[in-house]
């Protein structure tokens, strides 16, 4: 079989099949639980306090945004590759949402008292050159938080585990640029000098797969990677047919770990 990529619309959202649907995605991944826990766990790694500014990089529809000036006084600025996530951004009350690509900035060194990238540095090219963007414009003694999801860590129970482990390792391998990404951001804050340099580990386990397969569509992973020429179609077919009989009978268990990684620029 003759081997592809498999596509990562959210390396380049415009781009994509249907910019407005992943709009509507990531709205509804927000306000689940976990995502509403471990996004007020970020902003309080921030440690924002009023009247000071902060970059969100990546910031998608903005509601983490919006979400921190409501809880803290502080300002924040959403910053997003996309136009059409930063004009739901700005559609949505973000009062300064701008395009922006985070491997050059367009803001002045010290722009900001903090910045963080949620979900963003597994999706782009350089994900050092990011990182080095963000503490440009981040004044000395300020914060920055990076959370990602590690799809390394990822389990499915379908009943058939090798065919699971098979279809799991295509988005790590192939699916996501940085697919095992989180776990190292620790150690590129640390080489840069950062000081506080915190990890934490939050873990997303899901019993009803309607609950994932919504915002990540597990389901349709097999037969993507099958289209693509990743996997054979009877294999696609069969690993669909073990997620329906694993969500109809109770089996279905699915996994994957967060990392929060908050770190202080030195100085003060």
């Amino acid at each position: 079989m003759a081997q592809h990529t498999l596509s990562r619309p959210w390396s380049d959202v415009d781009a994509s099949a249907d910019p407005a649907h992943l709009v509507t995605t990531l709205r509804r991944r927000t306000s689940s639980p976990f995502h509403t826990s471990y996004k007020r766990r970020l902003r309080n790694l921030l440690h924002a306090r009023p009247g000071q500014r902060f970059l969100d990089v990546g910031a998608g529809a903005g509601t983490t945004a919006l979400a921190l000036t409501a809880e803290t006084g502080a300002r924040a600025v959403a910053a997003d590759l996309s136009l059409a996530m930063a004009g739901a951004a700005r559609a949505g009350g973000v009062g300064t949402a701008l395009v922006a690509d985070a491997h050059h900035l367009p803001f002045r060194t010290g722009s900001f008292d903090g910045a963080w990238a949620d979900l963003v540095l597994q999706h782009v090219a350089d994900p050092g050159r990011v990182i080095d963007e963000m503490l440009r414009v981040v004044l000395p003694g300020g914060r920055v938080v990076l959370a990602a999801l590690d799809y390394g860590t990822q389990v499915l129970d379908i009943g058939e585990p090798e065919l699971a482990r098979r279809v799991l390792a295509l988005r790590v391998d192939d699916g996501v640029r940085g697919g095992a990404l989180a776990h190292q951001q620790p150690a590129m804050l640390a080489e840069r000098g950062l000081d506080d340099v915190a990890a934490e580990a939050h873990t997303l386990v899901v019993r009803d797969p309607r609950t994932v397969d919504h915002v990540q569509g597990i389901r349709d992973w097999a037969r993507t990677a099958a289209h693509q020429g990743h996997l054979a179609p009877a294999e696609a077919d069969r690993f669909v047919r073990r997620f329906d009989e694993a969500a109809a009978t109770g089996r279905f268990t699915y996994a994957v770990t967060f990392f929060l990684t908050s770190a202080t620029l030195p100085g003060s």
